[in-house]
């Protein structure tokens, strides 16, 4: 699900990945060394070539044939692996179309919508009679005729520019471009609004003939693609609309849709760049200039005079549908319920090649060699897990279901999760929790990229020093620093868009998702009937040589997590970025501040007034009074505490393996589950399943990250009793992350 754009900055490429474990990650012996290269040497690019071929030749959306054949081809392949494999089943909401109709009806009646065309050169491209069409899951149904207003990305600033034209979208069918925010906050805000119903489009200045040639001749998305998606509201809650918190079995008790707080209400559609330019060119009202303006050939206007209307109808059979998650293990010889989970998705919108199945074929690279090192005698200590996700297109229902209905069990049991999804080619990078970025460095280091020979953690540093020297304000400073010193990159935090979630923001489990980007082309592709094996092969990662290099850095994180004597972290890695991450708080509210205070100076002075066009009447922005000042002294404080216990902790660790056994036990009962200390049981503000309070996707992000999230967004979206009471609640969690490190030292001091 996670969308990758075309050309990836490096900051967004060393933040978007995985991480992993620190002091002693690296197998530190021969024989640790021997069962690595034992291991690259079964990593084959042509297997993946193969497997992704048959996997992505027929539609794999939710409820396909070809999609349980994917579950059940996979589950026979770990059998033959030697692994203990069954596919576990959840009954979940998943509505599907039976109508779907769009079309202008003024000025001209022009039909509008339908399929994307097959392409020469693209095999699968006109195989879709059982293919989802254009649709957006869990948009709310309904039949409208009304005038058009364009939004730009329809995000809250872009109905700021609108409100100071007078220019209202309610009653009207808003039309607004992919990109600027997650794709399901775009109906939400319009029908927040008061909109009756909303089209997207991909426009070329985002993921189209703005970056390159348009498919088949270049990657590009051409005028047809179309980018279907779920507009499920996952900033509440991801999952099954109907079950929260609960495993969605077949007994499992249901909300009704009118109930669920994820389901629109209003009606919802993606169409292609061609569609939307026939509306666009329509359209009257004031011009549209600067960044709002997107990349067709053609004045922009915003509309709302209705001289364009449409007509949008969405009919859907809203049942539930299966869910087959394919669940294998290999039993650890030490630790056996201790596990380490390694997750992707194999469901996709339509073939799915890049997204997901890229990065499933290399997590099945990782299985087929784990299960011949595991069959030749090799018993690793901890429990390995290894799923493949169905029905994470929609709302990352396969993984959620099955942490809810796991919940106890793992919160006991899981000591990492990694995730892949749709991997990409280019510059590696990793996300996740931080106090595991000098694992996923260690981890990723040996693994030699497949264009330049080098580490890709290396090729990875090159890219953030040279986008810095062409654009220094692209990178963030942190970032070229840490780069610039030679050591660990730094990883980023995560935000939501695939089978994390549930695992690190529900539960407060150790997370690291990985990959590469930067130099495929699967923007162009993305959700439509172009991502295909062709489309792959041509324009994305030729050969899988990308892939490989995903199953060795991932599968270096399985067995290192798995192996050692302890799941290390590096606890100053994950302090230091929370001290940052309260410096920027108080630099948020500053900034605020004085915008506060500058826009009511302008106001009164008249500025607004004398600066609003003829031909673009404006007012002023609107006065939403000026920024209190927030007292964060007890989360600095807990900030500042917290450096000075990760310190002593990594003291420690790194002095464990000289202790006695009794006591390395007692230091590891208080580590090895401390990141679920993060977790409050209230959860955030109006979204409970939301647990993380240092984590989470931001509510008017989606996908994006929101760090410190219950402070960071209260005081962004003015909740100033929220903000007050989130500085306590978050000093409180990471208080109590503390106090565990103080433990762990406490116990290592008994031996001494």
């Amino acid at each position: 699900m996670i969308s990758r754009t075309l050309l990836t900055s490096a900051a967004a490429i060393a933040l978007a990945a995985g991480a992993i474990i620190p002091a002693a990650a690296a197998p530190n012996d021969s024989a640790g060394e021997a069962l690595e290269a034992r291991f690259d040497s079964m990593i084959d690019p042509a297997d993946q070539v193969a497997w992704l071929k048959e996997m992505s030749s027929a539609p794999n959306q939710v409820g396909s044939p070809h999609d349980k054949a994917n579950a059940e081809m996979q589950l026979a392949m770990f059998r033959k692996w030697g692994w203990d494999a069954h596919i576990e089943t959840f009954q979940a909401l998943y509505p599907t179309p039976i109508s779907t109709t769009v079309e202008m009806i003024a000025p001209t009646r022009v039909a509008l919508g339908g399929q994307e065309p097959a392409v020469p050169g693209d095999a699968t491209s006109g195989n879709t009679a059982g293919a989802m069409p254009p649709y957006l899951e869990y948009q709310g149904d309904g039949d409208v005729t009304a005038g058009v207003v364009y939004v730009n990305y329809g995000m809250p600033d872009d109905y700021d520019a609108l409100a100071r034209r007078g220019i209202s979208v309610k009653g009207k069918i808003v039309l607004a471009r992919y990109g600027g925010g997650w794709r399901g906050l775009k109906p939400k805000l319009a029908q927040e609004h008061g909109a009756a119903g909303c089209l997207i489009y991909s426009d070329p200045a985002n993921d189209g003939y703005a970056h390159a040639d348009s498919y088949p001749k270049g990657g590009a998305r051409p005028a047809q693609g179309i980018q279907r998606g779920s507009v499920e509201d996952m900033t509440t809650y991801p999952g099954d609309p109907l079950t929260p918190g609960v495993g969605a079995t077949a007994k499992a008790k249901r909300l009704t849709r009118e109930t669920s707080k994820v389901i629109l209400n209003i009606p919802a559609l993606p169409i292609s760049y061609a569609d939307a330019s026939k509306i666009i060119a329509a359209l009257q009202g004031p011009v549209v200039t600067g960044k709002e303006r997107g990349g067709l050939g053609m004045t922009y206007h915003w509309g709302g005079k209705d001289a364009v209307k449409v007509h949008l109808a969405v009919k859907s059979d809203w049942s539930l549908k299966p869910v087959y998650d394919v669940i294998a293990m290999l039993k650890g010889s030490t630790y056996p319920d201790q596990w380490v989970i390694r997750g992707n998705h194999h469901d996709g919108w339509v073939f799915g090649a890049a997204d997901p199945l890229a990065g499933q074929v290399a997590l099945m690279s990782e299985a087929k060699a784990l299960g011949a090192l595991y069959r030749g005698g090799w018993r690793p200590k901890r429990t390995i897990v290894y799923a493949s996700w169905d029905a994470e297109e929609p709302g990352l229902i396969g993984s959620t279901e099955w942490v809810e209905q796991h919940a106890a069990e793992l919160k006991q049991k899981a000591v990492l999760y990694i995730n892949t999804d749709n991997p990409g080619r280019g510059y590696w990078g990793a996300g996740g929790s931080h106090d595991l970025q000098h694992f996923a460095n260690q981890a990723a280091r040996p693994v030699m990229d497949p264009q330049t020979g080098v580490s890709v953690v290396e090729r990875a540093r090159a890219k953030i020093l040279a986008d810095h020297y062409e654009d220094p304000a692209s990178v963030k400073p942190w970032l070229y620093k840490a780069a610039k010193a030679g050591g660990d990159l730094p990883i980023s935090a995560l935000g939501s868009g695939s089978d994390y979630s549930a695992f690190f923001q529900h539960l407060g489990i150790a997370t690291i998702d990985t990959g590469f980007g930067g130099e495929d082309y699967e923007g162009g592709s993305y959700h439509s009937v172009y991502d295909s094996f062709d489309h792959v092969m041509k324009f994305d990662d030729p050969g899988m040589k990308y892939g490989a290099a995903v199953s060795k850095v991932v599968g270096r994180m399985v067995m290192r997590a798995a192996d050692a004597e302890r799941v290390p972290a590096h606890y100053s890695d994950f302090a230091s970025t929370v001290e940052r991450y309260v410096g920027e708080l108080g630099k948020l509210a500053t900034k605020q501040r004085a915008k506060d205070r500058e826009l009511k100076e302008l106001t009164d002075q008249g500025t607004f007034k004398l600066t609003s066009r003829p031909d673009d009447p404006t007012v002023a922005p609107e006065d939403k009074g000026i920024t209190p000042l927030i007292d964060m002294l007890a989360l600095q404080d807990a900030a500042d505490r917290l450096e000075r216990s990760a310190h002593a902790a990594d003291a420690v660790v790194g002095q464990l393996d000289s202790l006695p056994p009794a006591t390395r036990a007692k230091v590891d009962a208080q580590l090895r589950t401390i990141d679920q200390s993060l977790i409050d049981p209230d959860g955030l503000p109006g979204r409970p399943w939301f647990k993380n309070l240092v984590y989470a996707p931001g509510t008017l992000t989606g996908y994006g990250a929101k760090t410190l999230p219950g402070v960071r967004e209260a005081i962004e979206q003015r909740r100033w009793d929220d903000a007050r009471e989130y500085v306590k609640k978050t000093a409180a969690v990471l208080n109590a992350y503390a106090d565990r490190l103080d433990a762990a030292v406490a116990a290592a001091g008994t031996a001494q």
